[in-house]
């Protein structure tokens, strides 16, 4: 048996090894920037601490309350509304100016409205002539039946006086007995002549009073049309009602109105109300009485929620506030103003600045900085009651801690800061 030649592996070539090289060596440094680059996704953020809103928490007192924007309201406003259709001719008066009761404001013109009011005089005109002769025709005709019966009572007291000379004359033998029986017939006629003729007075009496009640009701009916076409007249004619100063006027020359249209508003200068906007949210510890500063940009003014709006409207309830100081000088109505309403005290409580987010009685986190260190931890935190600008808190923070308030939303992934 022949040896047999040993077949050897052929050696790899100078540029195989080198590929094999850079092979290796490409996917090692791709894996090391991948991980460079999913490294990047999860490090700890840095941020400025000028760019940030840090409180410390603090222990002790905490005063609650609502602030709200507002404006200044007469206490005594007047609407001057419409009281006919109507053209307004001429605006008297422009707003601003101080008016009396009776100073005309507006002037309106409507023909039919004259017409009305000279048809409804007229109508009352007969009307009241017809009272007048019903009331004379009746009288007449009572008096009529009066003397009737005056008649009836004549005969018949002379009835009476006959048959009783007669009664004495047959008692002595003087006169017959027919006669006798013949006066007392008489009499007994007469009476029954008076008790009619009283019958018919008393009829007569009722039926002028039935008729004169008739013609006055309708009388009556043309004093009320006649009363209301007379106001509609006077109503073109636009009077201020009360001393004061004509805030508005809602009108001008031209403009047809309607019945009951606003036209302009008077109010009586002196007597203001803070008119308060509370947030809905906040709204439920109102009450009425309670303590409220009111800022008028001139000076601070004591007051106490003198009414609460049952209904919400775009999301805040209306209060509002009567003043217990004088306002200052500068006060006018329309004036915005802020008040902060005093809900009360809450005593050796934990608290912070209140963060935008943060509602009373809930549960949120927080980036919290310790022991005087650069990083912020998220830490949970339990809030209790809120103030306009602070909150309680009951878990999760200790006096003395950091606390980041500023809007921490784009770093909801992370639960480092580092502060810079």
């Amino acid at each position: 048996m022949n040896d047999m030649d040993i077949v050897k592996p052929p050696r790899p070539s100078l540029w195989r090894r080198r590929r094999g090289l850079i092979i290796g060596g490409s996917a090692v440094l791709l894996v090391v920037v991948l991980v460079g680059v999913f490294g990047l996704g999860q490090a700890v953020p840095a941020v400025e601490r000028g760019n940030l809103w840090i409180d410390t928490v603090q222990q002790g007192d905490m005063v609650r309350e609502v602030r709200a924007t507002g404006v200044l309201v007469p206490k005594d406003i007047r609407w001057i509304t419409a009281g006919a259709v109507a053209t307004v001719q001429d605006v008297v008066v422009l707003p601003g100016a101080e008016v009396k009761a009776d100073t005309v404001i507006l002037r309106m013109i409507n023909p039919e409205v004259l017409a009305n009011l000279a048809k409804a005089n007229a109508v009352l005109s007969g009307a009241q002539a017809d009272v007048a002769a019903a009331r004379a025709s009746l009288t007449t005709q009572l008096l009529a039946e009066k003397q009737a019966l005056t008649q009836a009572e004549s005969d018949m007291r002379i009835a009476g006086v006959k048959n009783a000379v007669l009664v004495r004359a047959l008692a002595a033998g003087v006169v017959p007995e027919i006669d006798v029986r013949e006066s007392e017939i008489v009499l007994d006629q007469a009476k029954k002549k008076v008790a009619i003729g009283r019958e018919r007075v008393d009829a007569m009496s009722q039926n002028v009073s039935a008729q004169l009640d008739a013609s006055g009701a309708k009388r009556d009916e043309a004093v009320s049309a006649a009363q209301i076409a007379k106001q509609q007249a006077d109503a073109l004619t636009v009077t201020a009602g009360i001393d004061g100063v004509l805030q508005q006027v809602d009108v001008e020359p031209g403009q047809q109105v309607q019945v009951g249209a606003k036209l302009a508003r008077i109010s009586r200068p002196g007597e203001l109300l803070a008119r308060l906007q509370v947030s809905e949210a906040q709204a439920k510890d109102l009450a009425l009485n309670q303590s409220v500063k009111v800022d008028t940009r001139n000076g601070i003014v004591d007051g106490r929620i003198q009414r609460i709006d049952p209904a919400v409207k775009n999301g805040s309830v209306t209060i509002d506030v009567a003043f217990s100081t004088a306002l200052p000088a500068s006060a006018r109505p329309d004036l915005t103003v802020e008040g902060r309403i005093q809900l009360g005290t809450l005593r050796n409580v934990i608290s912070i600045g209140r963060p935008s987010s943060a509602a009373a009685n809930s549960e949120s986190s927080l980036f919290v900085i310790r022991d005087g260190k650069s990083v912020a931890m998220r830490v949970p935190v339990k809030f209790g009651a809120t103030s306009s600008d602070r909150i309680e808190v009951r878990e999760g923070l200790r006096p003395g801690d950091q606390v980041v308030l500023s809007d921490t939303s784009q770093w909801n992934d992370f639960q480092t800061l580092r502060i810079r």
